[in-house]
């Protein structure tokens, strides 16, 4: 029997767990497995705020896809189309024109993307907290904004510089907006000129409660310790604009700020846009518990499967009907390897088996030694909630390499002081070498090429 041909799109959570657990399960006279990402890595996202805080060392939060993958063969490009009635994909590289690829099976596991809403000045001002480049951006750029502070003699541009504004109350808006607020205020012991309270942090939330994850006393602990700390929590508020980078709220208040940060959800990645898969309201692929695709009339799509953040699976643990697992890295993982187990099951002709979990619960880090935890109806706060937080995030990053390297960054930092330094030429290293770069007028150059000719 010639060998089938998997196709991974995206190298995400669910991507690079189902790929490297297939290069585990199928021998590779049965199957080729081949990985479609753009980056070279895969990102860890539970510690985008470690590592923007500088708890941790960016690298180590991230994943490289040929070291782990070394069983499969890694593309770096982008699917931009995928034609599941032929069982063709078309693939973008990096360079070079698109072509097409022919595959047996599909996982389609792009992730998501953030949910922005059509707010003015928001694509100028604001920033996600997605990436690893964007958590590397926040860090460099908040710095920058003390030094601006520190050195400046105009009331209002300091007060500017000072003022950080994260839109969003769910996970990764708390523990950004938190983490971040730390990292600040112990860089502050630097900054004679500066104090705390000169600092204005905002959380703006549309809804009435943050932490939808936890229980609400959880959430109200949540938002007691931030505004011991001095925060200022918006909500029921909305982000009305940001033009100018002048913040307005709903609530009726209006100020300026130097730093946007966008956090409020996410949305299935656009690439889906450009397939033929069956999708829901929401644009979500529509998936049955085995994690195979599912049209609208309950028919099973050969050959492709799809799980994460861009999936509607069931979820077979909740008493509500119609209920979906959520969004979380958490699930991903699980299908993820639910999901490479029923491929090898259907390779092999077996039956696939359905995803079924109960949700373990959710920690939070809300900077160094603080945290709270909702662990199998177990609650925990402060510093047992913040160690949980850490110990288990270890546990689930991938490889004994990056464990071993984020516990010594944690280990270093019990005896050293945090690094607070701003790289921000990361950002535009061109800029000093064209500066001192003459222009050479384009006249010029098409005079010397004649010349040359």
């Amino acid at each position: 029997m010639a060998a089938k041909r998997i196709l991974v799109v995206g190298a995400g959570h669910v991507g690079l767990y189902a790929a490297l657990r297939l290069s585990k399960k199928i021998r590779r006279s049965e199957a080729e497995i081949i990985v479609v990402d753009p980056q070279p890595h895969m990102t860890y996202q539970p510690f985008l705020p470690e590592a923007s805080a500088g708890n941790i060392s960016p690298r180590h939060s991230v994943v490289p896809l040929r070291r782990e993958l070394k069983r499969c063969r890694v593309l770096a490009g982008e699917v931009t189309r995928i034609d599941h009635t032929h069982k063709v994909a078309t693939i973008a590289p990096i360079i070079g024109p698109e072509r097409e690829l022919a595959y047996d099976h599909i996982i389609v596991a792009p992730g998501s993307v953030s949910r922005t809403l059509p707010i003015p000045g928001l694509r100028e001002h604001a920033v996600g907290f997605k990436t690893i480049g964007e958590a590397i951006y926040l860090r460099n750029h908040v710095l920058e904004r003390l030094d601006v502070a520190a050195t400046t003699t105009d009331p209002g541009v300091r007060s500017c510089a000072l003022t950080f504004v994260f839109v969003g109350g769910g996970y990764a808006g708390i523990e950004a907006l938190a983490e971040m607020e730390d990292m600040a205020r112990d860089a502050l012991r630097y900054y004679p000129e500066l104090k705390p309270e000169d600092m204005r942090w905002v959380l703006v939330e549309a809804t009435s409660r943050i932490l939808p994850e936890v229980d609400p006393d959880m959430g109200a602990y949540t938002v007691n310790q931030l505004l011991k700390r001095g925060l200022d929590i918006r909500l029921d508020t909305r982000l009305e604009s940001c033009a100018g980078g002048v913040v307005t709220l709903s609530d009726g208040d209006s100020f300026r700020a130097d730093t946007i940060v966008w956090t409020a959800g996410v949305k299935p990645h656009p690439m889906l846009d450009a397939t033929d898969l069956p999708r829901d309201e929401r644009r979500r692929v529509t998936c049955l518990p085995t994690l195979q695709v599912v049209d609208a009339q309950g028919r099973v799509v050969e050959g492709a499967w799809s799980a994460g953040d861009c999936a509607a699976v069931p979820d077979l643990t909740s008493n509500k009907p119609g209920a979906l697992c959520s969004p979380s890295a958490q699930h991903a993982v699980r299908q993820a390897r639910r999901m490479a187990d029923n491929i090898a099951a259907v390779i092999r002709g077996r039956q696939p088996k359905e995803y079924r979990h109960k949700h373990a619960g959710s920690v939070a880090s809300l900077g160094l030694h603080k945290g709270v935890a909702q662990v199998y109806g177990v609650k925990l706060t402060g510093w047992p909630a913040w160690l949980m937080h850490r110990s288990y995030h270890m546990s689930r990053i991938p490889s004994f390499n990056r464990k071993v390297r984020v516990v010594v960054d944690w280990t270093l930092a019990l005896f050293l002081k945090r690094e607070v330094v701003s790289l921000g030429e990361l950002h535009e290293p061109r800029e000093p070498f064209t500066d001192v770069t003459p222009t050479v007028p384009a006249q010029a150059v098409r005079g010397d090429l004649a010349a040359k000719r």
